[in-house]
């Protein structure tokens, strides 16, 4: 149990440091990347930051090399914030049709048992949180989310615009800067949460709809915050999400 736990934790850490990397510009659109290299450049064995990779490119940031590894991507601003217009979109009409249609006893226990591990991973201190099990519980929660309607349309969709950059719901990087209103933002989305689900199970489609488009735009209100329009090129957006906007 203890060597799975220190794996994981050491995949966490790879995904969070090349993540972060990535962000800054540290590694550039492009950059080949390589696990053995890589894992010396970490001090890491080798498997957690093959995993970590393979996770960054299921949420778009790298991509598969022909000849082996990975390369970081490119993208344009303006492509990233209609990937998550999209995103939203997309959640907020799953959530409709879930809540209009009904949702079976089973897939509402599934999605309910999630959000209750989710409050676990908030501790007894104000900003006290787990960002690890929070990045793991909130990937599932919006898996679960998509599967809520029952329609192998949407759950393709919503998995094809989730494998963009920046649009995956647990691509989120804690900005050291803005820590306190990072974690207050996780509580914020956690409520969101709870409130979703229960407009679902209410069966109240438009307060769903509108639920779940506010949780999900809320990464794009952040990044048109750090980002101007003047951006043509971007490989350093922070992929947060709910992080609101920092006081002035």
């Amino acid at each position: 149990m203890a060597s799975r736990t220190s794996a994981k934790t050491h995949t966490m850490r790879a995904l969070m440091e090349l993540r972060q990397r990535i962000t800054k510009g540290e590694l550039p659109g492009g950059t080949r990347l390589f696990e053995v290299a890589m894992a010396e450049d970490l001090q890491i064995s080798r498997t957690p930051v093959r995993e970590a990779m393979s996770r960054l490119a299921e949420e778009g940031l790298l991509e598969r090399a022909p000849n082996g590894g990975f390369m970081v991507r490119s993208f344009a601003y303006a492509d990233v914030l209609d990937t998550l217009e999209l995103r939203g979109l997309l959640e907020g009409t799953v959530a409709r049709l879930a809540a209009e249609r009904g949702v079976s006893d089973a897939k509402l226990r599934e999605i309910t048992e999630i959000v209750r591990k989710l409050d676990e991973v908030f501790g007894d201190e104000p900003g006290e949180v787990d960002f690890e099990a929070y990045s793991d519980l909130n990937g599932q929660f919006h898996d679960a989310l998509a599967a809520l309607p029952g329609s192998a349309t949407f759950e393709r969709e919503l998995a094809r615009v989730k494998s963009l950059p920046f649009a995956s719901p647990s691509a989120f990087l804690p900005n050291e800067g803005r820590l306190s209103a990072f974690r207050r933002s996780l509580a914020i989305g956690q409520e969101q949460h709870r409130e979703l689900v229960a407009a679902i199970a209410a069966r109240e489609g438009a307060r769903a709809e509108a639920l779940a488009r506010e949780h999900a735009l809320a990464a794009r209100r952040n990044l048109e915050y750090i980002f101007s329009t003047e951006h043509s090129e971007v490989t350093t957006v922070p992929g947060l999400e709910l992080v609101a906007p920092a006081e002035k």
